[in-house]
């Protein structure tokens, strides 16, 4: 069975906007700047699905 890291590129893909994104909103609170912020914090919540998404698949695949 040939295995396929596709879904591992992605996954580190999704880990390193995550990163981004929270140095970002990390960056953002402390000059006080919460809109942007609130902003960074719901795109990391909304790349966590997204993650579990390629995971599912790549999983899927290897069976």
């Amino acid at each position: 069975m040939k295995r396929s890291y596709v879904p591992v590129g992605l996954l580190l893909a999704v880990l390193m906007l995550n990163i981004i994104f929270t140095q970002y909103m990390v960056h953002q609170y402390f000059y006080q700047n919460y809109t942007n912020t609130i902003i960074a914090a719901v795109i990391n919540v909304i790349l966590f699905p997204i993650a579990l998404l390629i995971y599912k698949k790549g999983v899927n695949v290897n069976d």
